[in-house]
């Protein structure tokens, strides 16, 4: 069975909607399963939570890209679709973090790595990668790193 709690609450939420009978719901959580047994059986290893986390938040990107041209294409209905399905992949994913303590947390990882110029970049990011995984847009944190490293 799943070490993972995530992978656990995955499960669950497959049984409820099937017995619910809500397609749509269901369909975006098999997908996030499809997804971990993938990666599960490509590598041979049970995944932990921060990989669950980090394979449902490649999910949501993917499917925040999909939106992007689905609306450039003028296919409402489609960008629909992906965006009930991030709604769904979000109620796993830990609570987002608002700006003040991503600020907050990559102030810290600043000063605590002695980071100076945009060479400790490299540092900084694995220092505050745990602790921001699927909490915050990594690519915004990396322009404000740049900013306060600059």
């Amino acid at each position: 069975m799943p070490d993972s709690d995530i992978k656990t609450s995955l499960m669950d939420a497959m049984k409820q909607s099937m017995r619910d009978k809500d397609k749509a719901r269901l369909g975006a959580v098999r997908l996030a399963l499809a997804a971990i047994k993938q990666i599960e059986v490509d590598d041979r290893i049970e995944l932990a939570d921060d990989q669950v986390i980090a394979v449902l938040d490649k999910m949501v990107k993917q499917r925040n890209e999909s939106i992007k041209q689905f609306e450039l294409a003028n296919r409402a209905e489609l960008a629909a679709v992906e965006k009930d399905e991030i709604s769904v992949l979000r109620e796993f994913l830990p609570q987002p973090l608002n700006e003040e303590e991503v600020n907050t947390i990559v102030a810290e990882a600043i000063s605590s790595n002695n980071a100076t110029t945009i060479k400790d970049m490299g540092r900084v990011m694995n220092a505050i990668r745990p602790k921001l995984a699927g909490r915050a847009d990594m690519g915004s944190v990396s322009t404000l790193i740049k900013k306060l490293l600059a």
